[in-house]
């Protein structure tokens, strides 16, 4: 990389787009999952570029990195349901995160239900 120090961004850009390089921001992203045979990866906090490069893509991501186990109780859990619905449910009941996602599991994923079940136990 020292040979790319002085380049400008706007040449930079040129010479790739000459080669038919392609560099797009994915908006919107809140959290990207790697997941493997034993483990994911999540990233949260993401920020992701596609990088096209004469029809090939690549993507680049970086944010907050965090490993957890497959087959661990929260990691099932909370991937069984959006992360806005047990907030949801937790914000409307005040309940903690474990009975959110039982309710969410007893009522198949309906955060309104959920938040009714929890009101009327």
């Amino acid at each position: 990389m020292a040979g790319m120090r002085g380049v400008n961004p706007r040449q930079m850009q040129q010479a790739m787009k000459k080669m038919g390089i392609k560099q797009t921001n994915v908006n919107n992203v809140t959290e990207v999952i790697i997941r493997t045979t034993d483990k994911e990866i999540v990233i949260t906090n993401a920020e992701v570029v596609c990088v096209d490069m004469q029809g090939d893509r690549s993507y680049q991501i970086s944010g907050d990195e965090e490993t957890r186990e497959l087959g661990s109780t929260a990691t099932a859990a909370v991937a069984s349901f959006p992360a806005g619905d047990i907030e949801l449910v937790m914000s409307q009941t005040g309940c903690d995160k474990e009975k959110a996602i039982k309710a969410l599991k007893e009522t198949n994923g309906q955060p309104a239900e959920a938040i009714l079940k929890i009101m009327t136990s």
